[in-house]
């Protein structure tokens, strides 16, 4: 499979996933802490759209001959580095990297408030980093 399809299909992953998170911002905290079920698909959709995004990142790193980072978090700084993200956006979505690794591997310890503000103020996040995705395609085509 290119390199373009790859990341589009990553990026398609990465919508889907925001698409139902954003369908989801306006549930209250309380809501969150109750429903088990809402909570699960919120924290999955989660994990989703940032391993779409380290997924994406590894890949541009790759194609611009860049030596592999050794953590998620290092992937986003990479691409500050490469100019795909601005710098300070970098330093931003690494933060997604730690979230990440807290949704996969300590579940009994998510925070739902922190949950709750990702959910209701990070989401656009993924949006800006999609469209920085898509400019640097756009400028190496």
């Amino acid at each position: 499979m290119y390199f373009r399809e790859r990341i589009a299909e990553k990026l398609k992953s990465l919508e889907r996933a925001l698409l139902y998170l954003e369908s989801r911002s306006d549930v209250s905290l309380h809501e969150l802490i109750e429903n088990y079920e809402l909570r699960s698909a919120v924290e999955r959709n989660f994990q989703i759209a940032i391993e779409a995004a380290v997924d994406i990142g590894e890949m541009i790193i790759s194609q611009e001959g860049s030596s592999m980072p050794e953590t998620y978090r290092e992937v986003f700084l990479r691409l500050g580095d490469l100019g795909v993200v601005p710098g300070d956006f970098a330093d931003r979505l690494s933060l997604m990297a730690g979230f990440r690794n807290i949704l996969v591997h300590h579940y009994s310890e998510i925070d739902v408030v922190k949950l709750h503000d990702f959910l209701k103020n990070r989401l656009g996040d993924f949006r800006t980093f999609i469209r920085c995705i898509r400019t640097y395609l756009e400028e190496r085509s």
